[in-house]
């Protein structure tokens, strides 16, 4: 199987325009089979722009086309209301790929969520999306990486290595049920211990490769989950050269003394059982290995 998302899962565009981002990623994801079913613009309700039907609300595409998931490619400033309207409208899985978005708004959107849609999962901000090679991709991931087939579940804060990781898998021949990048940014709507947790749900995933980051103690918190799973867990975390308290591409990877190092999470995934490597390329050997051996 795959995790949150796959063939049957009906998405819609938010904010889609002939020339946003929204709708180039959205013909990617359309012509890798990703059921895009509508859009959604205030000025272009009725309109219809490269196949695609465009309502006014996300309530109305809800209604009309039967969505449950939603695609978000619009500026920082528009972002949260639009993450709040999608689910307001109940749509169940809400990819955000908007960056720079500030701090106290994503606080107040994911509190929002959790307080009062808890039906509703938001994946990202500043996230390359979520791919379930040959079923579903939402995001800007590329397709043309990514095995189909798994067993194994990939899930990363860092968006680069995640394509590296996938390619490198598929070059290793490893095929990957569901690959999910939750994002850096200091409050994901998706964390890694929901993603080990539906891995370890998920009966065609039998081994998982996590792929963490400098910064904040999200590693740490997976650490405590892997100790109890059944399933074989290759970690990987970028980062471990950079220098203490120094930003590093995004506020999710700021380093402050001893929290937050490479050498701490990396040493607590250890103790939790998980192969822990040390570079992307390592890590797809590990796993291929692991997955060799069940």
């Amino acid at each position: 199987m795959s995790i949150f998302v796959d063939q049957n899962t009906k998405v819609v565009i938010q904010g889609i325009s002939p020339t946003s981002q929204g709708l180039y990623h959205g013909l990617r994801n359309r012509a890798y089979g990703t059921q895009i079913v509508a859009g959604t613009n205030p000025k272009r309700g009725g309109e219809v722009i490269e196949g695609i039907n465009v309502y006014a609300t996300v309530r109305e595409a809800v209604e009309e086309t039967g969505a449950d998931a939603s695609f978000i490619a619009v500026p920082p400033s528009g972002a949260p209301s639009a993450i709040l309207e999608a689910a307001e409208a109940g749509i169940k899985f809400i990819v955000c790929i908007t960056e720079n978005i500030p701090a106290k708004d994503e606080a107040l959107v994911f509190h929002r969520l959790r307080r009062e849609f808890p039906n509703s999962r938001l994946l990202g901000p500043n996230c390359p999306g979520i791919i379930s090679p040959g079923k579903a991709n939402i995001g800007i991931t590329s397709d043309t990486i990514a095995l189909s087939g798994g067993p194994v579940g990939l899930v990363s804060r860092s968006g680069t290595v995640f394509y590296q990781a996938i390619y490198e898998l598929t070059q290793n021949g490893v095929g990957q049920t569901t690959g999910v990048g939750i994002g850096g940014d200091p409050v994901p709507g998706t964390t890694f211990l929901d993603c080990l947790e539906a891995f370890e749900r998920d009966e065609e995933t039998k081994a998982v490769f996590l792929i963490g980051e400098i910064g904040g103690d999200a590693e740490e918190q997976a650490a405590e989950y892997i100790k109890s799973m059944t399933k074989p867990v290759v970690a990987y975390i970028v980062g471990v050269t950079a220098p203490e308290g120094r930003k590093m591409g995004h506020a999710g990877a700021i380093v402050s003394g001893t929290k937050g190092t490479a050498k701490a999470k990396m040493k607590a995934l250890s103790d939790a059982g998980a192969v822990v490597a040390k570079n992307p390329s390592v890590a797809a050997e590990e796993v291929a290995r692991i997955v060799k051996g069940l």
